[in-house]
């Protein structure tokens, strides 16, 4: 069946997302694996993208663990450097999908205000025909609501949706709902997805 829409997760998708990558630069790998281990910033940044306030979230955090407290406050004031660089080939799919009138979601973890800041600095993240954006609505993958949510509000039955996202759990999630699903790991296998999907031909996919 060809699918109806395109849904894009956006991190490591179309935006990489490495802090560890960042931290290694900043800190050196050692200090940042026990900077890892001591402190924990994943747990904080899943409460941003379940909702809580960006800034608070990370200063409450540095004052919780102040020997690492300017290495935290890092993941505040230095954001943009670790969600970075954008994902050129997948905004190109992204783009010729919209070019032959697909519509094109996204349905991605994130924070209220990391999400409203990334969209004025990188324009591409407000090209999708909507956004269904975790921290906007307090619910976050794999939970099966986010999904569920995704498909009322477009009026889009699930097998007529195709899905990317390179977290192996959100794709089970999706798939368990009757999504078509791809395991992102990397644009060109993306786009020679959306090619078998009968989605773009192979020049509109960049192959």
């Amino acid at each position: 069946m060809i699918p109806e829409a395109v849904v894009f997760d956006i991190g490591n998708v179309l935006l990489e997302w490495q802090p560890e990558r960042f931290y290694d630069r900043e800190i050196g790998e050692a200090r940042r694996r026990r900077l890892f281990a001591e402190v924990d910033l994943a747990g904080m940044n899943d409460g941003v993208d379940l909702g809580a306030p960006f800034a608070a979230s990370v200063e409450t955090l540095a004052e919780t663990h102040p020997d690492w407290a300017p290495e935290i406050r890092m993941w505040r004031d230095r954001w943009f450097e670790i969600a970075h660089p954008p994902i050129d080939g997948s905004i190109r799919l992204l783009r010729a999908l919209k070019a032959r009138g697909v519509p094109v979601l996204a349905l991605t973890n994130f924070g209220r205000e990391t999400f409203d800041a990334a969209v004025e600095r990188l324009p591409f993240l407000a090209e999708f025909d909507r956004a269904w954006v975790s921290g906007r609505m307090g619910v976050m993958k794999p939970d099966p609501a986010i999904f569920a949510a995704l498909e009322a509000e477009s009026g889009i039955a699930p097998e007529r949706l195709i899905f990317t996202d390179d977290r192996a759990d959100n794709i089970a999630a999706a798939a368990a709902r009757g999504w078509q699903t791809h395991l992102f790991e990397g644009w060109q296998g993306w786009a020679a997805r959306l090619v078998a999907a009968g989605m773009l031909d192979r020049t509109e996919a960049g192959l």
